[in-house]
């Protein structure tokens, strides 16, 4: 039996993939949200991409490659490009989802609703695109104290290349 490709109840056959025809290899063009319809979105994400970055839900544990993503390097929102990571502020939370300390100045924005003060968490959103990213807890490590434990399906790394800047 094939496993769901996300813990909410979505309807895809398969697992998201990564890999020589995936989507973190893919250059999206950088869109301000309120400029970009959800069928133009449909478009331009894969159908697992578009449900979790537009319909908030989340990949399964442990799916992503971005997990023992070690190198040097930037993430960036696989939606519009932006940057939201710098490799040095990750770490192995042993969550399953790629998790950072801190994000890039301006690059997120935060959502908190009463289930979320509940468990101690908030919504991590794309502040370029809106696009659903995952959540941040208050149990990370130093210097900040918080996790982003963002949805891998929802980066592209973009590897440090000699000389300096990302490609």
């Amino acid at each position: 039996m094939v496993a769901p490709a996300f813990s909410s109840s979505v309807a895809l056959s398969n697992r998201p993939t990564r890999g020589a025809n995936a989507v973190c290899n893919r250059r999206p063009v950088r869109a301000c949200a309120s400029k970009v319809s959800d069928s133009e979105w449909q478009e331009r994400l894969s159908p697992a991409e578009y449900v979790v970055l537009r319909n908030g839900r989340t990949e399964w544990p442990w799916s992503s490659e971005l997990n023992g993503e070690k190198r040097d390097g930037a993430y960036h929102c696989v939606a519009c490009n932006a940057q939201l990571f710098e490799s040095d502020t990750k770490f192995n939370s042993g969550t399953g989802w790629p998790s950072f300390w801190a994000p890039v100045e301006g690059a997120i924005k935060l959502k908190e609703g009463l289930f979320d003060r509940l468990v101690g968490q908030r919504e991590v959103s794309c502040a370029s695109c809106g696009g659903h990213l995952g959540h941040v807890f208050r149990d990370g490590p130093k210097p900040t104290g918080e996790r982003f434990c963002i949805n891998g399906i929802t980066l592209r790394f973009a590897p440090k290349i000699e000389g300096g800047g990302d490609e």
